[in-house]
């Protein structure tokens, strides 16, 4: 039977403190509830046909206010996968990569509504993703 030695307060830290990933953690989770929150607006603009969105847009499928329900789900998702990020759950951190990857691909369709902003997104979208696949790693126990 092998014995470990903690240090003290080891039990309190993790190793994403130790190695400096916890910030980047919570910033990545912070950036995807923003996205979150970005796309429940939009999406409730699209669903209300808002004047803010280009005019006579095409898409290649669907209309303005069928983006904007899956904006809308999409942003909810988001929303809910930042908590479980903050919270330290691997299946969260998961399903954020999931959610953002599926918006990644949402937001170039949606790019004929609105442009500038659907390449802002998907540009934030790259780097919550980054984050979370390299630093979102399993906890270290202390040896």
């Amino acid at each position: 039977m092998a014995t470990h030695s903690v240090r003290p307060g080891a039990n309190a830290r993790t190793a994403y403190d130790e190695e400096g990933h916890s910030g980047l953690l919570i910033y990545a989770a912070v950036l995807v509830g923003i996205l979150g929150f970005s796309n429940l607006l939009e999406g409730i603009a699209g669903i209300a046909r808002s004047g803010v969105f280009v005019g006579n847009a095409r898409y290649v499928f669907g209309d303005l206010r069928g983006w904007g329900w899956v904006m809308l789900i999409l942003g909810a998702l988001q929303f809910v996968a930042a908590l479980g990020v903050v919270a330290r759950s691997q299946l969260a951190r998961w399903s954020a990569v999931a959610v953002l990857a599926v918006n990644v691909l949402a937001q170039i369709a949606f790019i004929p509504s609105d442009p500038f902003w659907s390449l802002v997104i998907i540009a934030a979208d790259v780097v919550a993703l980054w984050i979370l696949c390299v630093f979102g790693g399993k906890e270290k126990a202390y040896s």
